[in-house]
Formats: structure tokens, C-alpha cells, sequence
């Protein structure tokens, strides 16, 4: 019962801290109108160091120990478990992935609002919106975040 209580409680925070689609319905608080001033793209990678725990290595080892107890008798058992436990620590521990890259493109948008303010917003690229200078433009602000948009004449 206390997991499903959790659960009604949980998720009504993760969906709405779900990222903000084109196709999905959102209150706008504001718009404000405007021209795109400058433009620069963004690409950037992170790298990030994986933790090896030593569990997989672990689990590794275990199952080339149980793969090697079934060859052999006596003694030639006994060696072909500890070769076959020393062969899948090693396998395990050289699959484990080292480091991961994340790569990151971004767009800067520098914005001369109608009012004459200048609005600066970095956004994720999106193909189908590319930006240049001189481009009509409507900066959409949501409780959670802004978004850039063309506008059309």
C-alpha cells in the first residue's frame, strides 16, 4: 500500500519535469516580440569518467569459475576453474567502458526586442529552426524556462 501511495505522490512531479517538445501544449506567461541582433552556435562535448565498482569484474570472474569447473578432474579441475575465473575477471573488467562522451549543440541568440531591450537566450539547436541575423522572432517565457521562435510574416 505505502509503495502505491508513493508512487500517486511521485509521479505527478516527474511528468511535469519532463523537457518541452514543440508538439506539446504549454501555458506562456509572456511573448515578446523582436529581432535576432547575433547568432552563435555552440558545440561542446563532456566527457565523463565511468565508476568501476569492480561488481561486473567481480561477476566476471564468478561465472569464467563456473565455466572452468566443468573441464577436467582432480587437479586439472581446480586449474581449469581458477584459468577460466582469471580469464572472465579480465574480459569483464576490459568491456567496461571507461569514459562516456555527451556531446551538447547549442544556439545563442542575441535579441533586440521591440521595446528596445537586448535579450540574450541559449537554447538546444533544432534543425527545423535555424537562425540568422535579422530574423523576426517571438521569446516565449513558460514557468519553467524561455524558448526562441521564428515568427512568419
Amino acid at each position: 500500500m505505502r509503495k502505491w501511495l508513493m508512487l500517486w505522490l511521485i509521479l505527478p512531479l516527474a511528468v511535469s519535469a519532463a523537457p518541452y517538445n514543440r508538439n506539446q501544449a504549454r501555458t506562456v506567461n509572456q511573448v515578446v516580440f523582436g529581432h535576432v541582433d547575433s547568432v552563435h552556435y555552440i558545440s561542446q562535448q563532456e566527457v565523463t569518467a565511468s565508476r568501476r565498482n569492480g561488481w561486473e569484474t567481480l561477476l566476471g570472474g564468478v561465472i569464467g569459475g563456473l565455466i572452468g569447473h566443468q573441464f577436467g578432474d582432480g587437479t586439472g579441475r581446480e586449474v581449469a576453474t581458477v584459468i577460466g575465473a582469471v580469464a572472465g575477471a579480465g574480459i569483464a573488467h576490459e568491456r567496461q567502458p571507461t569514459q562516456t562522451i555527451t556531446h551538447y549543440r547549442l544556439v545563442e541568440i542575441l535579441i533586440k526586442a521591440e521595446d528596445g531591450r537586448l535579450i540574450d537566450v541559449i537554447q538546444d539547436v533544432d534543425p527545423n529552426m535555424v537562425f540568422q541575423r535579422g530574423d523576426d522572432v517571438r521569446i516565449l517565457y513558460f514557468d519553467q524556462g524561455v524558448r526562441v521562435d521564428r515568427t512568419y510574416p
